[in-house]
């Protein structure tokens, strides 16, 4: 073939190609680049990985312990704020996942108690949060900066508040913190020093004989309070409708909720929303998804960030959430939150932003040595006042390592102290069985830390290697030099290990002593996901705020997920619970009809769900 037809060939074999790409362009899918396939599958995991600040609140009893609280999430000329109890600053993020602390130039001394923050029109933020209940709101036009200029003006009972302004000017502050006294609202004059002007209403209060999940207590359930406490108002506006949110009964407990009323005007009047509560998620590792805020992405993805229960050190002991938040076809609002604590897409997932990522739990009841143990405690609330501890005896194997069954139980409450804080700790834990690792979520635990404040320099610093015979190990994480203050890290792996083994090695953690509440990993296990639950019984009680639930074992099960709702295919609540076969739960709204269905999960993957039952 001379070089002139070799060329026409080649050219028509190019022009086949190009015109062949283009035929299947809409039938087959375009892969991804491996940078792209990435960035997509970011994932976070609850409770949220941020720098806590250690508390102010209880140092005169000597208890040393980070908390967050009560957030306040805001979208500013396209990034985001958020603002923490009693933090001493606030966080700055681009994504809505990594957050990086802003240490403001001037800010209430006491740090900042269930603080409010309103974006104005991209060109102010408001912010108050005063813990005394009353003082100035503060402006800012940047802050990233951290500069904020106080109003002249002061504004009594802002205590648990939320500001909002309206698209027309008009602006709002809804307060209240009671198991007595409702959510009230006054509104303010922007453009006066936001003086109070004459409106005042009082809005919504709970109603614990129709509201099941209003109830005070752990489980819903308290010997001798019924009332709960209402506090954490936020407002959302969707649709040219007002979504007042609330927290009920209480922020100690697993229970602790978002609930909405609607409006068609910031001052009502508000109707209680058949689906409530919004915002729930009561079992799991983590408990906890109230006093929250609502806040939309550039992309127009509502999520819910709220508070978490940890009440290890102290009842105030508290962690941060974030679910993914939408609005149904009756103008429901709903936030996802089943597998709450698992990995989950972050907010750049272009399709499944927020979801359970499919990355179960591989370590549940692994076998666990560690280094030395100076204590090891189990800890229960079972209400506001009967908190139950135990030291646990000092354990052996075989080998004569000591064991640590608190590691791995799924319990936040539960802690492992070692003797010392040094390079000479480890924590091993052998995996029930083999799988694929994914991801890693360490929960350090705070003894006897002796840091009251906002602290610059603290620093979590270890390394995690995995093994698939305990014997020939890899490394997996390399943290030994890292500067990152991460009390609740979560690790996900560039590429999965497989292994049967994971070992922690400490260099350097906040305190004198390294602790740990509980180490996590996910991935997938090698086996097939359990086989659907059988024998799915409810029953509901004479108290119709009260139901049963048993069902038959299902082999090779960790748990059951159980979903609810007020139809088939809004089945917006969950509760997910490990090793039994029966649940009992106090929150449903007494005048509801539910549909009910369960599902088993174990580190293999989730069995199909049952069919729904109905229940008036």
């Amino acid at each position: 073939m001379n070089t002139k037809n070799f060329k026409i060939l080649v050219a028509l074999l190019s022009l086949m190609a190009m015109s062949s790409c283009k035929n299947n362009k809409s039938d087959t899918p375009v892969l991804e680049t491996e940078a792209t396939e990435k960035k997509n599958l970011k994932t976070y995991c609850n409770p949220l990985d941020i720098d806590y600040t250690y508390m102010v609140y209880n140092s005169s009893k000597n208890k040393s312990y980070r908390s967050g609280a009560d957030p306040a999430v805001i979208e500013f000329r396209g990034e985001y704020y958020m603002f923490v109890t009693r933090s001493f600053g606030y966080w700055h993020s681009k994504d809505l996942v990594d957050w990086k602390f802003i240490k403001p130039k001037q800010w209430f001394f006491e740090g900042s108690n269930a603080p409010t923050a309103f974006n104005y029109k991209d060109s102010l933020v408001y912010f108050a949060g005063n813990p005394a209940g009353y003082g100035s709101i503060l402006y800012t036009d940047d802050p990233k900066k951290g500069t904020w200029t106080p109003t002249a003006s002061i504004s009594h009972n802002i205590q648990d508040s939320e500001l909002f302004i309206d698209d027309d000017g008009k602006t709002y502050l809804y307060w209240g913190s009671s198991n007595v006294h409702p959510i009230r609202v006054k509104m303010l004059n922007k453009d006066d020093r936001f003086l109070e002007t004459s409106v005042r209403k009082e809005l919504i209060n709970l109603n614990e004989e129709k509201h099941g999940w209003e109830r005070f207590g752990e489980n819903n359930y308290h010997p001798t309070l019924k009332e709960g406490y209402m506090e954490g108002a936020s407002m959302t506006k969707h649709n040219g409708k007002y979504y007042l949110q609330y927290a009920a009964p209480g922020t100690q407990f697993n229970v602790y909720a978002d609930g909405a009323y609607i409006g068609e005007t910031p001052l009502g009047p508000f109707t209680y929303m058949k689906n409530n509560p919004m915002s729930f998620k009561p079992g799991g590792f983590t408990n906890g998804a109230g006093h929250g805020i609502t806040v939309k992405q550039t992309n127009g993805q509502y999520w819910h960030f709220a508070t978490m229960a940890l009440a290890s050190n102290a009842q105030w002991e508290r962690r941060l959430c974030m679910f993914p938040t939408f609005f149904d076809d009756e103008g429901l609002m709903y936030s996802t939150t089943d597998y709450g604590d698992y990995p989950r897409f972050a907010p750049n997932h272009p399709t499944k932003a927020g979801q359970h990522n499919g990355w179960m739990l591989l370590s549940y009841k692994g076998n666990v040595t560690v280094s030395s143990a100076l204590t090891q405690v189990m800890k229960f609330t079972s209400n506001d006042d009967d908190v139950k501890i135990t030291e646990l005896p000092t354990e052996k194997d075989a080998e004569g390592h000591i064991i640590s069954k608190v590691l791995t139980d799924e319990n936040p409450k539960t802690f492992w102290v070692a003797e010392k804080n040094d390079d000479k700790q480890w924590i091993a834990i052998e995996l029930k069985n083999a799988g694929n690792i994914y991801a890693l979520q360490l929960n350090f635990h705070d003894h006897e830390s002796g840091i009251y404040t906002r602290v610059d320099g603290l620093r979590h610093r270890f390394t995690i290697e995995t093994s698939e015979d305990g014997k020939n190990w890899q490394m997996a994480v390399d943290r030994s030099k890292s500067n990152l203050d991460a009390p609740n890290a979560y690790i996900a792996l560039d590429k999965p290990v497989n292994a049967k083994y994971v070992r922690y090695n400490n260099v350097e953690v906040p305190g004198a002593n390294f602790a740990m509440s509980e180490i996590r990993v996910f991935g997938l296990g090698l086996g097939e996901k359990p086989d659907a639950v059988t024998g799915f019984e409810i029953k509901r009680e004479e108290d119709r705020r009260d139901i049963s639930f048993s069902w038959n074992p299902v082999e090779g099960a960790q748990g059951y997920n159980i979903r609810w709702g007020i139809a088939p295919n809004k089945l917006y609540q969950s509760w997910q619970v490990y090793d039994t076969n029966a649940h009992f739960m106090r929150c449903l709204d007494r005048d509801t009809p539910y549909y009910f269905t369960i599902e088993a999960f174990s580190e293999n993957g989730i069995s199909e769900k049952s069919d729904v039952l109905f229940t008036e």
